[in-house]
């Protein structure tokens, strides 16, 4: 398990825009599942929408990118402190399933299907109370700066 401290080390992300508070579980290689705590706090809400708030679907893809870089780092075994960063280059076959709303849990998984000159490819879903919310095909690039 890896509490906020630890994710902060692997993604080079800050408030307001860190998306991942929680990894429950990592396979070097093969998965990685954490979850986000949806607050009637976040800015997003605001605007998105005033008197029916959503979590807007993009910053879900951007919750599960960011789920996937850090099984990316841990299995090369890279930090952004060694110069190193996964960016986000490709998301296919996005779909949105239900609406995730405040006071949701978002659990995110990550499956890695391929990694070929430094494009990863991973398989993700976000689900709240074991309903899937949205699937999606995340590809990153990694980057030695």
């Amino acid at each position: 398990m890896m509490h906020i401290e630890e994710i902060m080390e692997y993604l080079p992300h800050r408030y307001p825009f860190l998306l991942v508070d929680r990894v429950l579980e990592v396979e070097k290689g093969q998965r990685i599942v954490g979850y986000k705590n949806i607050s009637i706090n976040e800015d997003f809400f605001n605007g998105h929408f005033p008197g029916k708030p959503i979590m807007p679907g993009v910053l879900v893809v951007e919750a599960l990118a960011q789920l996937s870089g850090i099984l990316g780092f841990m299995t090369e075994g890279t930090r952004p402190s060694d110069g190193v960063t996964h960016y986000l280059a490709g998301a296919n076959n996005v779909r949105f399933k239900r609406p995730i709303v405040p006071g949701d849990q978002l659990r995110l998984e990550a499956d890695l299907r391929a990694s070929k000159h430094n494009i990863w490819k991973f398989d993700c879903r976000a689900l709240v109370d074991g309903e899937v919310a949205c699937v999606a095909e995340i590809m990153t690039a990694k980057r030695v700066v």
